[in-house]
């Protein structure tokens, strides 16, 4: 059984036990979030799809943790105009670990 969720502008394919990474949420870590987003569900190979969600479903998922990813380097230029700027970014997420998933 599988489901695909929207949290943070993004779609996720969620299955029981899954690790997920998601945008942070404001959440405490151990808390569960319950997702009623649910674009599509699919459970022994009869797939029920949401116009725009599916009426009654949600997915149950706990809070592993907080965490920034790795840095990325941005960096501008333009040519032949001595411009340069260089920045650094670490997007912040949050970790989730899919409990249960209910249609």
């Amino acid at each position: 059984m599988y489901a695909v969720i929207e949290t943070g502008g993004k779609q996720y394919r969620v299955s029981t036990g899954d690790a997920v990474y998601v945008e942070k949420l404001n959440v405490n870590e151990g808390d569960e979030v319950v997702f009623d987003r649910v674009l599509l569900v699919s459970e022994d190979g009869k797939t029920k799809v949401g116009t725009p969600y599916v009426d009654g479903a949600k997915v149950v998922a706990k809070v592993a943790k907080h965490g920034k990813q790795r840095k990325i380097i941005v960096f501008k230029y333009k040519a032949k105009k001595n411009y340069r700027r260089k920045r650094g970014h670490r997007q912040p997420y949050t970790k989730l670990v899919i409990e249960s998933i209910t249609a």
